[in-house]
């Protein structure tokens, strides 16, 4: 599990890896990496470790693989149509290789039955990000660490779950920016936080609309954005019209420590907002990724260096 897709190098001897380092000229990861990364050469002679296909639990040749899933389908679709048979990729892919996959199926084949294990992840992003700008893309990129002022993490354990990142953020800690984190679980993430925030499960919500109010009360909407790039703000404005004690009653978190991360959100200009599976993976994870994106949309944090709402990837192409 994780989404920064390190570069890495790799120490060959013997034509086995004996080692591997970060790559410094990578974006993602600028030399850095996990302990996942750095134990990479264990799973090159690892028993479950596949060097061939296998069909029917048997090794072939990828001449014969190809000759029976090509047979398979294609008896397949003679007697039961084109959807009677679908591809299940993965978020390890690239993009190329997801446009041949979709390809082969819609073009070809004739079906849409096109599926990945992303969904697992992050389909609630995908829905809230396509809901909000018309199509699935994040606003934001791995530069805009350097640039951020404050950093907010919803549902996310990035000391576990994303270590290259986290390490990047308490560097950009290090250096004055401040660090907030939303969490049911008080995690490793916290160790670094300037405050954190224990929600009851289910709050994100709430917990975002009640900034959105806020930002609106207290004078920090950025108007002229909001006009000239948003639809239907007052609408959204009005369903998502709660005060600081309705949010108290509904996520736990005392008043003072809401409104404190109401005004560190409100008085900073760059803002990130990191969300992952804590946001995603529930009944309303859509909803409260785009609780979450108005909240940016209203005050005009989107679209510049430093600022914007990012979903964090379970895999390094989960929205490809």
């Amino acid at each position: 599990y994780c989404g920064v897709g390190c570069g890495i190098i790799a120490k060959v001897r013997d034509d086995n890896i004996i080692a591997v380092e970060g790559d410094p000229s990578h974006p993602a990861n600028r030399g850095k990496l996990c302990v996942k990364g750095t134990t990479l050469p264990q799973t090159q002679d690892a028993p479950s470790r596949l060097l061939h296909p296998e069909v029917n639990g048997q090794s072939v040749s990828w001449d014969e693989a190809i000759s029976t899933v090509a047979s398979e389908f294609k008896e397949t679709i003679e007697k039961h149509g084109p959807d009677s048979v679908a591809l299940y990729l993965s978020g390890q892919l690239l993009t190329e290789d997801y446009y041949v996959a979709n390809k082969l199926m819609k073009g070809f084949v004739g079906s849409a039955n096109v599926d990945t294990n992303s969904r697992l992840c992050m389909s609630s992003a995908v829905a809230a990000y396509k809901r909000a700008f018309g199509e699935d893309v994040v606003p934001c990129e791995y530069q805009d660490f350097e640039q951020a002022e404050l950093f907010v993490f919803v549902g996310s354990n990035a000391a576990w779950t994303h270590p290259v990142i986290y390490q990047q953020i308490a560097a950009e800690r290090e250096r004055g920016a401040k660090v907030i984190v939303i969490d049911p679980r008080r995690t490793a993430t916290c160790d670094i936080a300037d405050l954190y925030l224990p929600i009851l499960p289910g709050g994100d919500v709430a917990l975002f609309n009640g900034l959105l109010t806020y930002i609106a009360m207290h004078g920090y909407l950025n108007q002229s954005y909001i006009e000239a790039h948003t639809n239907g703000f007052d609408d959204a404005l009005g369903r998502g019209d709660i005060s600081v004690a309705e949010v108290a009653a509904v996520t736990g978190i005392q008043e003072r420590l809401i409104t404190r991360f109401y005004e560190d959100f409100c008085r900073t200009e760059k803002v990130l907002t990191l969300f992952s599976q804590g946001v995603n993976q529930s009944a309303d994870g859509t909803d409260k990724g785009n609780a979450i994106i108005n909240c940016h949309l209203a005050t005009g944090r989107i679209g510049t260096a430093g600022a914007g709402p990012f979903s964090l990837t379970g895999q390094p192409n989960a929205m490809g």
